[in-house]
């Protein structure tokens, strides 16, 4: 009798080699299934996407890009990524597109080695105003080799003040300007920024992590047309496995490739960048379109909700998968709320908020999203009903056990990874 054909990774293989790692695996799985998700940077794969992660592609070492590697035998993972990148490239209507990047970190770091030099002058958005950590903080590598200008939001308005990121570029005359968030609620007005870079020739950076899903399905506008480079990561809205990415135009490519390979990294993780390539195949499908915009209205429902509940949000709503919530009215501070949450089902995050006068382990803010309850299928009304529940966790910590059976009674209905439809990690394993 032959030998049986291999078609990927066999979770109850996995349990019978390593019973410790498999139990991890299933407890997560039943983490994801039994609470809510709000963490606005995560999101829920789809099986297609893990069955390229877990696949035979992990194993191949491929310096260097398609058609010139370093290592033979790469003929066949090289398929791989010229579909990425092609995919890409079709889906965000750029002219190149790198695939490579491990996370939006190391896409930055790229983006930032083909732009500038150590000592050159960038302007960003403040980390503690809705900013990055790559986008200039003194820990990270940015603020260390960079000269940065930052820039925040007004505070009246608490949204980006363009006359004063215009005030500054033409003080300072970076030679890179950065736009893009992962906690501000609204849009970015990538026109404005386009025109600021013009004036002072500077090069356009979007940073676009939090945001790339809703712009591939049309929710939002999208940065492409007006950025010199676009960075992004794959695992937010997208849907994709974790990584990174960057876009940008015909002009910078080799510059974007040679930063990317050999300055940041040296072998691409295939099995990632060919989950990348069914991430975006799947984001070009009408169905992902009408998730991005449920995802949007989903946040907007969530956002009302808590604000009629006493909860402030931060510039007054939200145009975007993201909510930030001022929590200084109710006493309770960011920390706080995230562990009330947590006792009672509830996974969101502290963060800081604008003039925020608690430090960031502390806060006085927590941010909540929607990609992945919209993932599992819920709308509007059911984001209402998790809005109050929300507010029922961080107003009254005793509330927990209630609370934390209505969030188990709505996830019978919209459960993660259901089980008919994901049998790979179902307990029968």
């Amino acid at each position: 009798m032959g030998a049986q054909p291999y078609y990927g990774p066999d979770f109850g293989q996995l349990q019978r080699q390593d019973p410790d790692i498999a139990q991890v695996l299933l407890d997560e799985l039943s983490r994801v299934r039994d609470g809510l998700q709000l963490i606005a940077s995560e999101n829920l794969t789809s099986p297609a996407v893990m069955a390229a992660l877990g696949s035979t592609l992990t194993n191949k070492y491929a310096e260097g890009y398609p058609g010139r590697r370093y290592y033979g035998g790469c003929e066949v993972v090289d398929r791989a990524e010229r579909m990425a990148i092609d995919r890409a490239r079709r889906l965000f209507g750029a002219e190149h597109a790198n695939v490579q990047p491990h996370s939006g970190a190391s896409a930055n770091l790229a983006a930032y080695a083909a732009l500038l030099q150590p000592g050159d002058t960038m302007l960003a958005m403040e980390l503690s105003h809705g900013g990055h950590l790559t986008h200039g903080s003194r820990v990270n590598f940015s603020g260390k080799w960079f000269d940065v200008v930052s820039y925040g939001v007004r505070r009246g308005s608490e949204q980006i003040d363009y006359d004063e990121v215009r005030d500054l570029a033409l003080r300072h005359q970076p030679k890179v300007i950065v736009c893009g968030a992962t906690a501000y609620p609204r849009l970015i007005d990538f026109a404005v920024f386009r025109g600021i870079s013009d004036e002072v020739g500077a090069w356009l950076l979007a940073d676009v992590a939090h945001t790339i899903g809703l712009m591939a399905g049309g929710a939002i506008p999208s940065a492409v047309p007006y950025a010199d480079v676009v960075t992004f990561t794959t695992h937010k809205a997208l849907r994709g496995p974790r990584g990174g990415g960057i876009l940008c135009t015909a002009e910078l490519a080799a510059r974007i490739d040679r930063a990317v390979y050999p300055f940041v990294q040296a072998g691409p993780l295939m099995n990632v960048v060919a989950a990348k390539a069914v991430a975006f195949g799947e984001a070009r499908r009408p169905e992902f379109g009408e998730y991005t915009r449920r995802v949007v209205a989903n946040a907007r429902a969530l956002c009302d909700t808590l604000a009629a509940e006493g909860m402030r949000p931060v510039s007054g709503g939200t145009e975007t998968h993201l909510m930030l919530i001022d929590l200084r009215e109710l006493g309770v501070s960011g920390a706080e709320a995230e562990r009330r949450c947590a006792a009672a089902g509830i996974t969101l995050n502290r963060n800081v908020i604008p003039y925020d006068p608690e430090p960031a382990a502390v806060t006085s803010g927590m941010r909540v999203g929607t990609p992945c309850v919209t993932t599992q299928g819920m709308g509007p009304q059911e984001l209402k009903e998790v809005g109050t529940l929300v507010v029922r966790a961080v107003r009254d910590p005793g509330a927990a056990p209630e609370v934390r059976e209505r969030v188990s009674a709505l996830l019978t209905t919209f459960q993660a990874y259901d089980p008919a439809a994901f049998p790979a990690y179902d307990s029968k394993y």
